[in-house]
């Protein structure tokens, strides 16, 4: 369901939309206006059942990329936009690039980056609203970096005492990751349930570095860990 947004709109009603289970989209990245979906189907990542395969947690244990936390979201929003191998356009216009640059400077944004002799290399952002966080959109630029930019993610959410991490639409990408569809009307439910935790993105403090060996030592207690 999706309807088309012709007034201006502020990060106040972005805020209010992912409340009510909402997110705005456009058509493309040169439409220069938005509109708001609430897909019958959405996609989570279950923070309690997060896999990670034995080449993904060598790679996260020996610390190949640098990982920081809300560094760069210019630098990471605009590879997100970018084409890619498999995507030749995004939803991501200019509209969009302003109204969450604006929640970042607000405190509501956040960036998991991951560089690789300096090199911005993947990386995700998304919005962090009480015990839900609003995954928007990743990128990767060499293999693994935003498996590993995820794995963070979910180690930082589970730390600090979030219980939704949605990623909206499936993707044959997501999946591969561990993503999985629920209703909307499911969706609604945990919604409602993520909004009354007070959860704490800043769990380890964004200028702290936590390695490999912490995010997985974060992710073990119920995760799956397929041959770890």
């Amino acid at each position: 369901m999706s309807r088309r947004e012709q007034r201006t709109i502020t990060p106040h009603h972005v805020l209010r939309a992912d409340s009510v289970g909402l997110f705005p989209m456009a058509e493309s990245a040169e439409d220069k206006e938005l509109f708001w979906v609430d897909p019958e189907q959405r996609a989570i990542f279950p923070l309690d059942d997060f896999s990670v395969s034995h080449s993904l947690a060598k790679t996260i244990r020996r610390d190949r990329f640098e990982v920081t936390v809300d560094q760069d979201f210019d630098a990471v929003i605009a590879h997100c936009a970018a084409p890619a191998k498999d995507r030749e356009n995004t939803w991501i216009n200019e509209e969009i690039r302003r109204l969450y640059r604006e929640l970042f400077d607000m405190g509501f944004v956040h960036t998991i980056e991951c560089r690789r002799a300096g090199r911005l290399v993947g990386g995700l952002y998304g919005v962090a609203l009480r015990g839900a966080f609003f995954g928007e959109s990743m990128f990767h630029l060499e293999t693994d970096a935003s498996k590993v930019a995820l794995a963070h993610l979910v180690a930082r959410l589970r730390a600090g005492g979030f219980s939704l991490l949605d990623t909206q639409f499936m993707t044959t990408h997501l999946a591969s990751l561990g993503a999985i569809e629920i209703s909307r009307a499911v969706y609604h439910q945990a919604l409602e349930q993520a909004l009354t935790v007070i959860a704490d993105f800043y769990v380890w403090p964004p200028d702290q570095r936590v390695t490999g060996a912490q995010t997985l030592a974060a992710l073990r207690d119920e995760a799956n860990f397929s041959g770890f």
